[in-house]
């Protein structure tokens, strides 16, 4: 036979035991039970593997459900802070104005004579000049005695002083300011003083119609 059909030949029986090695390999192998048992073990591990990640996925459920409460939790507090820090500047504020209207009071109580001549006065006449371009100006009105009918009026305010050197006086914009007071009342307001203008005095007076029932001078 020629060398090629030779090595064609042996080839082929070559082929041939090696299939039949393969196949005896394999089938030894399912008799042993080796490759029955890489499967049953594969699939423990396969089964364990997934208990895990549902455990691992159950334990970040409650972390963040944790986190969620934790960081609720700062919220209600840091809100908590803030509403207190609110109220105690709230109570402060209130004590001061608590304070302020009870000084009112006792300043209101001292200028009220316990006896003398009965009638409508002003009292607690004040004036102080803002930024140097306006007045404020406040008057407190009573009437002595302490069963008196209701009194209405007009109260007028003329401001004296200089204006660029030379003698200069003034009253309200709006004219005298009407009132009506049981006991006491207090009258205020702004006047804008034009530029260059130095006030020396104050002057208020109560009418009722025509008649002068009161007056006041403030020397600035």
């Amino acid at each position: 036979m020629p060398w090629p059909v030779r090595w064609m030949v042996a080839a082929i029986v070559l082929g041939f035991c090696a299939a039949v090695g393969l196949w005896a390999f394999d089938f030894g192998k399912n008799i042993a039970g080796l490759d029955r048992g890489a499967k049953q073990e594969l699939e423990r591990l396969n089964a364990e593997v997934a208990q895990l990640r549902s455990e691992m996925e159950r334990v970040q459920d409650e972390r963040d459900k944790e986190q969620s409460i934790v960081n609720t939790a700062g919220t209600l507090v840091t809100a908590g802070k803030a509403s207190e820090d609110t109220l105690v500047k709230k109570v402060k504020q209130l004590q001061a104005e608590n304070q302020s209207l009870r000084n009112d009071l006792g300043f209101f109580e001292k200028l009220i004579p316990s006896s003398g001549a009965e009638g409508v006065a002003i009292r607690g006449l004040q004036a102080d000049v803002l930024n140097g371009k306006d007045l404020k100006w406040q008057v407190l009105v009573i009437q002595s005695s302490k069963n008196a009918a209701e009194f209405s009026g007009r109260l007028e305010l003329t401001f004296n002083g200089l204006l660029n050197g030379k003698p200069w006086s003034a009253t309200l914009p709006g004219g005298p300011q009407t009132f009506s007071v049981k006991q006491y009342g207090r009258l205020e307001g702004v006047f804008e003083l034009p530029a260059q203008a130095v006030v020396k005095s104050v002057v208020a007076t109560v009418r009722q119609g025509s008649t002068v029932r009161a007056t006041q001078t403030l020397k600035l």
